[in-house]
Order: C-alpha cells, then sequence, then structure tokens
C-alpha cells in the first residue's frame, strides 16, 4: 500500500496508529538481527501512537511509523554518525528540521537506521555497529549512505525512512536495492542543521513508489530561517513533460561501467523510449568536463569541509578510533592546501553552467546510477585488501556538485542479483517534470516492492 493508502486509513480508522507502529517494531525484530539495518529502537513510540489514536490522527502521514538515518537528530535519541567517537553523545534535545517536519505531518518514530562513519562512503559498513547487509543478497551492500534506510524500506519494516544526499546516498542505496530515490533540487528543502558538506547536500528520499516520493517531498519542502540557498516558494506544475532524452554512460572523466552495467543500461533505453515516447539521444558532455573532474573537485570539497567540522585536533587525538577508511580520508583532507579547496569550490560554477546549457528548460538526462553492480557488504571489493571504493563506480557526485535534481528508478536485475537503477537528471528546480518522467516509467515498468521474501509493510 502506498504512503497516502496507508495515512488515509488511519484517518478513516481502517487501521490505528497503534497497530501500525506495533507491527513496524515487531518486523523489526523479527528481520533485523539477519540485516542489521537498525541501531536503535524507540519504545516510546507505542505511546506516541496511542496518544494520537486516542484524538483523531491527521495530516497527510497520520500514524505512519518513521525510521531516522542516523546523522539526523531525533529529541532524546543518540546520533552517532556510525562512529564510535560519538557512541556515548548525550541525546539529542530537538529533531531536525526534516525530522520535525515529518513528525508535524503525523510520523511516528520508531528508532534510528545505519549509515558508514560520517555518511563518507557508498556502502554500510562502521566499527560502532557493523555492516548492513542488503535485502536481495546479504553478503552484499544496500549501498550508502542512507543504506540502513534503503534496506528497512526494501524488507518492509517501515513505510518511511529519512535520507539524505551529499555524494549520491539516496541514489545509491535506492539502486541497489530497488527503490525509488530522489536527490531533489538543492535549496527545496531548507537544512537545519548546517550539513558537514554545506552546498552539496540536501536531505532526500527512497520509497517504493515514485508518487510516495512526490507526497514526501510536498511534505518536507520549504525554506527555513538560517538556510541561504533554501527556495522561498517552489511548488510542483502540472503537465510538465521534457521536450528531449540526453544519454551518458559515465558522468565523470575516468572509467566507465562495467559491462553487465552498460547491458543493463542499454536495454533500459529501448524500454524507456517505448514508455515515453522520447528517443534517447548522445549527450555531448564537452564543456562539462573541460571545465574539470567534477569527482576530484566533490572529493576534495566534502573532505575539507568534513575535517573541518570533525576538527584537527580530534583527529590527531581519536583519530585511532576512526575507521581505516574514514581515518585515512580525514589525513588526505589534512594536506588538502587553501587554494586547491577554493579552486575546486569555484570550479563549481562553470560545471552549473555547461549542465544548465546542456539541460536548458525541458531536457532529461539518463545515466546509470552506478557504474558497478554492487559493493560487498563488508566494502572489501574483489581484490583489495581494505574496505573503500573507487570514484569511478559513481555517476551520483555531479547532480550534488550542481544542485540538479536526480532520481534513481529501478530498471533491471543485475548478474549478482541486486536491482539496477536508472538515473535520471533533470533542469534546476524541475524535479516535477523528473518526477513525471519517473511516474511514467514505473507505470510501463513496475517493479517489486520489496526483496524477494518480504513482505510490503501495511500487507
Amino acid at each position: 500500500m502506498t504512503i497516502s493508502g496507508l495515512a488515509a486509513s488511519v484517518r478513516a480508522g481502517g487501521v490505528s496508529a497503534t497497530e501500525l507502529v506495533m507491527g513496524s517494531l515487531k518486523r523489526i525484530e523479527e528481520l533485523n538481527p539477519a540485516l542489521n539495518a537498525v541501531v536503535a529502537v524507540r519504545e516510546e513510540a507505542v505511546d506516541e501512537a496511542e496518544l494520537a489514536d486516542a484524538g483523531r490522527p491527521t495530516g497527510a502521514l497520520a500514524g505512519l511509523p518513521l525510521l531516522v538515518k542516523d546523522t539526523e537528530d531525533v529529541a532524546g535519541m543518540r546520533t552517532t554518525h556510525g562512529s564510535v567517537v560519538h557512541a556515548t553523545d548525550p541525546p539529542a534535545t530537538a529533531d531536525s528540521l526534516v525530522v520535525g517536519r515529518l513528525r508535524d505531518a503525523g510520523a511516528i518514530v520508531v528508532g534510528k537506521t545505519n549509515t558508514p562513519e560520517f555518511a563518507f562512503e557508498g556502502f554500510t559498513n562502521n566499527a560502532l555497529f557493523g555492516a548492513t547487509g542488503n535485502p536481495w543478497a546479504p553478503d552484499l551492500s544496500p549501498g550508502g549512505s542512507s543504506g540502513g534506510s534503503a534496506a528497512a524500506l526494501v524488507a518492509g519494516m517501515v513505510p518511511i525512512a529519512t535520507g539524505t544526499d551529499g555524494g549520491g546516498s539516496v541514489r545509491i542505496p535506492a539502486a541497489f536495492c530497488g527503490l525509488a530515490g530522489l536527490k531533489p533540487t538543492n535549496g527545496l528543502i531548507g537544512r537545519s542543521p548546517i550539513p558537514s558538506w554545506m552546498d552539496l547536500s540536501t536531505s532526500g528520499f527512497m520509497a517504493t513508489t515514485v508518487t510516495d516520493l512526490a507526497l514526501l517531498l510536498g511534505v518536507v519542502k520549504g525554506p527555513v530561517a538560517g538556510d541561504p540557498s533554501a527556495h522561498p516558494a517552489w511548488s510542483p506544475r502540472m503537465g510538465v513533460w521534457p521536450r528531449r532524452a540526453l544519454v551518458a554512460e559515465r558522468l565523470g572523466r575516468e572509467g566507465g561501467p562495467q559491462p553487465g552495467v552498460a547491458t543493463t543500461f542499454q536495454a533500459s533505453l529501448v524500454l524507456f523510449a517505448h514508455a515515453t515516447g522520447l528517443s534517447p539521444e548522445a549527450a555531448d558532455l564537452t564543456a562539462l568536463l573541460d571545465a574539470g573532474d567534477p569527482d576530484e573537485d566533490w572529493f576534495t570539497i566534502c573532505a575539507v569541509e568534513e575535517l573541518h567540522v570533525f576538527g584537527r585536533d580530534r583527529l590527531a587525538a581519536r583519530g585511532d578510533e576512526l575507521s581505516p577508511v574514514f581515518r585515512a580520508i580525514m589525513e588526505l583532507a589534512s594536506r588538502v592546501g587553501f587554494d586547491e579547496y577554493l579552486d575546486a569550490k569555484r570550479r563549481r560554477f562553470d560545471y552549473v553552467r555547461a549542465l544548465d546549457d546542456l539541460l536548458g528548460d525541458d531536457a532529461v538526462l539518463l545515466s546509470p546510477t552506478m557504474c558497478v553492480e554492487g559493493f560487498p557488504a563488508d566494502g572489501v571489493m574483489p581484490g583489495a585488501d581494505h574496505a573503500g571504493s573507487p570514484s569511478d563506480a559513481y555517476n551520483t557526485e555531479l547532480a550534488n556538485i550542481t544542485g540538479h535534481p536526480a532520481m534513481s528508478v529501478p530498471a533491471g536485475i543485475s548478474s549478482n542479483g541486486l536491482p539496477f537503477g536508472l538515473q535520471i537528471t533533470g533542469p534546476r528546480f524541475a524535479d516535477d517534470l523528473v518526477l513525471a518522467v519517473g511516474a511514467t516509467w514505473e507505470a510501463a515498468s513496475p517493479w517489486a516492492l520489496t526483496a524477494p521474501g518480504y513482505q510490503p509493510f501495511g500487507a
């Protein structure tokens, strides 16, 4: 059942919030030991559901259980960021902006989900809680950094789980778990507290349907005091549709998709043409890639800004408590010069201009969401002796550099048994256009709502 359908049933008295919350906690208890998607549960959720039922539940998300990524604050719960360094922090005193807006719409927080340390990897594993398995194949990762949320959703533990996206952290797990995942245009959703990667990160969502993505965006969109980039009054348009569909297998300078990814992508383009009536045409990325290397610039910006938040003194004092992959990232960041960092920041303007010119007002850009078919759950790639993923595995970072909306939708099954994600990137502030294309794709090529062997929440 869709999010809107479940909430309507609660409002009409067909099912109670208490039933949904207790059902969610029961599913987490039963399913989580095999997946390690949820790292904390909130028993107060039952009392809150009973209180909601005592009145008349209202709101777009009335009575629906909600899991929150463990980089986001929930009042009364500890936010660990998947790091031993924060394992004993005091509980948060207030909700983050998005959590507060979801709760204002009637959602009830039932727990927290796993994430790589400080959300800085495309697989979900950390020294504090361990690795999260993908419900489609538990020895493989659900992706990251919103991997715990994605695994919980596709296992049917909850109908809603939060995500953030600073380099693909919504779209990567959406691709590997068979979900729809949207990184909205930066600025559509206000940000509070300030994210580590100040200009690149935004909240986003994964869901079992594109309709649910649109609903969640409608609930949380809007500015907030103190966010200089927040759009004051964005609203979706009706009846929008692209004029062109451009295609690029790789959105960076180096590498390209694995052969299996390329084959599945080409097959998806044939189906896309039939579903949408658009004829995919090759995109010319010359101007974009002449401006620089967006993958390298993404890493420079994010690593330096993460180090600034973490603190050089703390790195010196507590670096041995960090996972080897995150510690190595922070040590690399400590050697980046001020000019190198600012040069990368300034090149963002060139990337934005090039992508604006390429897409105009009404074109979409199609690519594989990921250039690999998946990651091992522990993040150790075949042939490697330590965890870590290569930058050319990703097609996701460009949209964070430029701020354009990008959505991953399921588009087949890879040779390893994991879903394959098709990424749709649109003009800035044309999130409605991207959602319209995604909804048309979904209608023509519907996907499973859960991984094999799991039941959709509410079923």
